[in-house]
């Protein structure tokens, strides 16, 4: 996917209190909230604890690591698909909306679960999965067994082509975006698993029942949702056959429906207007435009977006090219300069991409302290940032050996297609152990007990990371200067610090090709932050204005040097946070 972010237009982010006839209203300071102000850990419950030794993650075993939450500080749980679902793609294929996985729990254990949440001040977010439901659900059941079903229009069905599907359009997951089903041989619609059918959204009754189970969940205590991949929800029902360039990038076409705002405003009116909730939207294949017009807080649609720009930089489809730091600060330069109607979603790592230390750090000679300063890099960003399961104690991506050890569909459904057009299995599996969903679907690593702690078993439902003897969270408890406790630090720095939140960002030194060093600037404080991402020693001058800033919190033991001194000394990974009471850029 193309970089989102290095197309946005400055002049045009920034116009609104340039242009002539534009009102005061528009030219006022940032709407301060709480989940700008707040940062969210999102479980993958399948892989987070397993309470009742079957090797799955379960509601209980998230129970039971409640304390461990709270005492990491973090304000908010995206909680990862718990509803009802056959486990075509882990969650993703929603069989019933409004029952608990049955591997998960009851609905008892979900009630149990929010309330220990927010008796802690934890908010909880779940996940909005409505442009497919799973080939299971009763409605695609009914919609399958003849036109004249009432149930018919929930999906998007039409009659083959030329002895074929009704278009060449390809799913994510390998294959044909259309397969053909029921006892009128028509083909129905999806964009990823064939088990994961397309809504149609033109249909209103299908909003409808959207906005219904959006309402029970919200009744029942939630916060708001993580929207799963919203801007595909609207179809262009013309259903054009893709040129060869498109078929590169499908998710361009499948992002741009023409009545996406309009579903969103209106989701926004009968929904989210009505509760004080916060929405994050999985922006795959947008426009950057589209992501203005989602995220403008005055067309009311949604809160955030993930754009995956920063997490996947390098990646074409499952290659992971070789980046720049440069190219780096670039995208958070850009992901940073923002209006004040706008406001980025910060996020290295989740349950789609491979462990951040392993991809922009160095997971071997330089673990701990390049674990510690990408923690330093979300937690300093302007934006909400996104934690992921494991991220605060270091886990590292698992070296897969063979392809009988990964359980992600999209790497089953691509199989025969990739080896097909030449490349063989040896060098698929090398980029796979780079680019893997999967290396952040292995079981959390609790202690060095059997299975990682994370099971009573004798077995997970996906191998645990060998290393976990050594990288695991009891150790990381144990150790006042761990990764954990950085986290920690850090979670607790930002807390209710307006300027680190709200603070305007600049970059200090974009040409550096090793280190990362840029301001955050407020009202009573400006932060500087200076990273050395790279597994060398260096020196670097952040120049004379900076000599009376304080040093707040570094990643390894600080060695002598003021900010404002000639040059500092910089080792390998080292991160270091200084505060100064002026507003100097």
């Amino acid at each position: 996917m193309k970089h989102c972010y290095l197309l946005l237009s400055i002049s045009l982010l920034m116009a609104n209190c340039t242009e002539k006839n534009t009102t005061e209203e528009a030219c006022n300071p940032i709407n301060k909230t709480w989940w700008k102000e707040q940062a969210v850990y999102q479980i993958y419950p399948r892989s987070f604890k397993d309470s009742d030794g079957d090797g799955i993650g379960d509601l209980q075993g998230i129970i039971s690591k409640l304390d461990y939450l709270d005492t990491l500080g973090i304000d908010i749980v995206w909680l990862s698909p718990h509803f009802d679902s056959p486990n075509a793609d882990n969650g993703y294929d929603i069989r019933d909306y409004r029952k608990v996985m049955k591997e998960f729990g009851t609905m008892e254990d979900f009630g149990q679960m929010l309330n220990g949440l927010h008796e802690r001040g934890i908010k909880l977010i779940i996940d909005l999965v409505v442009n497919h439901t799973s080939d299971e659900h009763e409605w695609f059941q009914q919609s399958m067994s003849s036109k004249d079903n009432p149930y018919r229009d929930y999906y998007i069905w039409r009659p083959g082509k030329n002895g074929g599907p009704p278009n060449n359009w390809p799913s994510f997951f390998g294959g044909s975006a259309w397969e053909k089903a029921g006892p009128d041989g028509e083909y129905y619609l999806h964009y990823f698993a064939k088990k994961q059918p397309d809504l149609n959204w033109e249909n209103p009754k299908v909003r409808a029942e959207v906005y219904g189970l959006m309402k029970f969940w919200l009744d029942k205590g939630a916060d708001g949702f993580r929207m799963d991949v919203i801007p595909l929800i609207s179809k262009h029902l013309d259903f054009p056959d893709m040129d060869a360039e498109m078929l590169k990038h499908p998710e361009q076409l499948y992002a741009s429906g023409p009545r996406l705002h309009e579903f969103i405003q209106e989701m926004n009116a009968e929904v989210l207007s009505k509760y004080d909730v916060m929405t994050v939207g999985e922006a795959f294949g947008v426009s950057p435009e589209l992501t203005q017009r989602l995220t403008d807080e005055r067309r009311n649609e949604i809160n955030l977006v993930f754009l995956f720009d920063v997490a996947r930089i390098g990646r074409e489809g499952w290659l992971q090219h070789d980046w720049a730091l440069k190219e780096l600060k670039g995208l958070f330069t850009m992901q940073s300069a923002l209006d004040n109607f706008h406001w980025p979603a910060v996020f290295l790592n989740n349950h789609d991409n491979p462990r951040s230390v392993s991809k922009f750090g160095n997971d071997a000679e330089y673990r701990v302290p390049s674990a510690k300063l990408l923690a330093m890099l979300i937690l300093t960003q302007r934006g909400t940032p996104f934690l992921y399961q494991g991220e605060e104690i270091g886990m590292t991506n698992y070296p897969f050996h063979s392809f009988d050890e990964f359980d992600d569909v999209e790497i089953r459904g691509n199989y025969a297609q990739i080896l097909a057009s030449g490349v063989s299995e040896e060098a698929y599996l090398r980029e796979l152990n780079k680019s893997s969903r999967d290396h952040a679907r292995t079981p959390m690593q609790w202690s060095d007990d059997n299975q990682a702690g994370f099971t009573s078993g004798d077995k997970s439902w996906l191998a645990v990371n060998p290393n976990y003897r050594e990288v695991n969270a009891k150790n990381e408890l144990a150790g006042p200067n761990s990764i954990f406790h950085f986290y920690r630090q850090l979670l607790e720095i930002r807390k209710g610090n307006e300027d680190l939140i709200y603070g305007d960002y600049f970059d200090i030194a974009p040409d550096n090709p090793q280190v990362f060093a840029y301001t955050r600037t407020g009202t009573k404080a400006t932060y500087l932050v200076i990273l050395n991402m790279s597994d060398n020693r260096t020196t670097f001058e952040p120049g004379p204005a900076y000599e009376n800033y304080e040093l707040v919190l570094s990643n390894l033991e600080a060695e002598s040097g003021k900010p404002g001194a000639a040059s500092l000394e910089l080792r390998p990974w080292e991160a270091r946070l200084y505060r100064g009471n002026n507003s100097v850029r």
